[in-house]
């Protein structure tokens, strides 16, 4: 961690807040305005994002008009959402996605981009959906965005899966790779970054993976069932060879 960095901030404090808007990958309009299509359609009144991190959804959604609140662990990922376009109407209440509640009831509740693994047990996230379901109105929707577990790529006595190399100049570079434990569902999300000078960072963040049958049981404990699965937020169809996948449950 860096020197301005506080520990409640969990996995994401300001060193890496500080760079978590940089330009492509997740942050590219191609990725981000897909998702915010489908979200708007979705919502008949107000959402919810769980982990609303630095607005990268939130604040576009904000910005078509809609009425949109947020659960943010990192105050210093929080810090950023205002500076956005749409931003500013962004209502952000700074806790666990796993408790802390927001006042009003929501058409939407939505997490993406993976965040349900940073809850690294199953009651953990079990907790998750029933937080989003006492937040939604009847008939209202709860979606996850979530990757597929790349553990067919595991042979046998194989732990690690490398899913990025990215060659720099002067020998600079980034290397990712996760690493599975296939008896508990932990894993780590490791990230190697070398700079020019030959001085490196490594960050390690640990994870649980979840399977689709496991997140619809965890949507029925918490009072839910089975609405929507796609592959991407293009909707289509999951199949044997999706990465990912966007689910949506609905509260009676």
């Amino acid at each position: 961690m860096g020197d301005r960095d506080d520990p409640a901030d969990g996995w994401f404090p300001e060193s890496v807040a500080a760079g978590y808007d940089e330009p492509g990958g997740a942050n590219a309009p191609e990725v981000v305005t897909p998702a915010v299509d489908v979200l708007e359609e979705l919502a008949d009144g107000p959402v919810l994002e769980f982990a609303v991190g630095t607005g990268r959804i939130a604040a576009p959604l904000a910005a078509r008009g809609m009425r949109v609140s947020g659960i943010e662990l990192s105050r210093a990922m929080a810090a950023r959402i205002a500076g956005k376009p749409g931003g500013a109407a962004v209502d952000v209440t700074i806790g666990d996605m796993t408790s802390t509640r927001v006042a009003g009831e929501f058409s939407l509740a939505y997490l993406v981009f993976n965040t349900i693994g940073n809850v690294t047990t199953q009651d953990g996230q079990v907790d998750v959906f029933r937080n989003a379901a006492a937040h939604l109105r009847p008939g209202g929707l709860f979606l996850v965005e979530v990757g597929l577990p790349d553990l067919r790529r595991l042979p046998p006595g194989q732990d690690t899966v490398p899913f990025a190399v990215v060659p720099g100049r002067e020998g600079a570079g980034y290397v990712g790779f996760d690493q599975y434990d296939v008896v508990t569902q932990e894993f780590t999300s490791n990230h190697l970054t070398v700079a020019p000078d030959g001085t490196g960072r490594f960050r390690r963040i640990p994870f649980r993976y979840v399977w689709p049958a496991e997140l619809d049981l965890m949507a029925r404990i918490a009072g839910m069932k089975p609405k929507y699965r796609w592959a991407d937020w293009d909707r289509s169809e999951l199949t044997a060879a999706s990465t990912k996948h966007v689910s949506v449950w609905e509260k009676p």
